[in-house]
C-alpha cells in the first residue's frame, strides 16, 4: 500500500478512464487510485473494475447513485482515505488536462518541503494551458485575480484542480462544513487550509483541455465560484 492516495472523480469517462490509470500505475513512485463514480452510465465503473483487477490493492472504486457534484465526490475520497493510512491525498480530473506525470513533482513540497497543500499551477512561471481560447484564459486568469481581492488567498492559480493535501490539512479541516460542491470547492478547500496555517505551495503544470469526453463545465459552476467567494469573505465562520 502506497502512502500516496490519488482520486478521480468519473461522470461517463470511458474513453480515458483506462489510459489514466494504466498512467498512474507506471509511474516511478507508487500511487493509489481512488475512482469516485457518480453513477456513469457509459460502463465507466466497470472498465475500472477491470483495471483493478490487474492492479490488486492499487485501484479502488467508490460508486455513488447518481450525479452528486464534484466538491461531494472529493470529500466522500477525502473520508474514505482518512480512513486508511494515506499520508498525502491527490486531487486529479480523469480527462488528461492533468498529466498524471506531473503527480511525482506535485508530491515533494508535500513529502519533503513542509507544505500542506500543493497546488498544480498554471499561473506560476513555467506554467501554462494548451488548447484554450483567449476568451476562456481571460476568465481563468480573471477568476483568480478576483479570487485574490476578495479572499487574499495568495495562490496565484486558486480555482485549480490539480492539488495534493496532507492527511493533517483534511483532519483539520471539517469536511462536513464544506459548503460548495462545483468550482467554488477548490477555491474554498484552499481558503480552510490556509485559514488553519498551512502552507501552500504552487507547482507549475501544463494544463491540456481535454481532447476526449464532454467538459463538465457550465455557467451555474461559474456564477457559484463568483458569488461563493464573496461568502466565504463575509459569512463563513472558519473557526472549525
Amino acid at each position: 500500500m502506497s502512502d500516496c492516495l490519488v482520486i478521480i472523480p468519473t461522470y461517463n469517462e470511458k474513453e480515458n478512464v483506462v489510459s489514466m490509470l494504466d498512467a498512474v500505475m507506471s509511474l516511478e513512485y507508487p500511487f493509489d487510485v481512488l475512482v469516485v463514480d457518480d453513477g456513469s452510465p457509459d460502463g465507466t465503473a466497470a472498465l475500472v473494475k477491470e483495471v483493478a483487477e490487474r492492479f490488486p490493492n492499487r485501484i479502488f472504486i467508490l460508486e455513488r447513485s447518481g450525479k452528486l457534484g464534484l466538491g461531494t465526490a472529493y470529500i466522500a475520497g477525502f473520508k474514505w482515505a482518512l480512513e486508511k493510512s494515506y499520508e498525502i491525498i491527490f486531487e486529479m480530473d480523469c480527462d488528461f488536462s492533468h498529466d498524471p506525470n506531473d503527480l511525482v513533482r506535485l508530491r515533494v513540497p508535500c513529502a519533503e518541503g513542509g507544505a500542506g497543500v500543493t497546488v498544480g499551477s498554471r499561473y506560476v512561471k513555467g506554467g501554462g494551458v494548451v488548447n484554450w481560447p483567449w476568451t476562456r484564459k481571460f476568465i481563468s486568469r480573471g477568476a483568480s485575480l478576483y479570487v485574490n481581492m476578495v479572499l487574499w488567498l495568495g495562490v496565484k492559480d486558486s480555482t485549480a484542480g490539480f492539488v495534493a493535501y496532507r492527511r493533517e490539512v483534511l483532519e483539520a479541516i471539517d469536511l462536513d462544513d464544506v459548503q460548495f460542491i462545483g468550482y467554488a470547492f477548490q477555491i474554498e478547500m484552499k481558503f480552510r487550509a490556509k485559514k488553519k496555517g498551512y502552507k501552500i505551495v504552487e507547482v507549475p503544470i501544463s494544463f491540456c483541455d481535454r481532447v476526449l469526453g464532454v467538459s463538465k463545465m457550465s455557467m451555474d459552476i461559474f456564477n457559484e465560484a463568483f458569488l461563493g467567494v464573496l461568502k466565504m469573505r463575509f459569512f463563513f465562520n472558519l473557526t472549525k
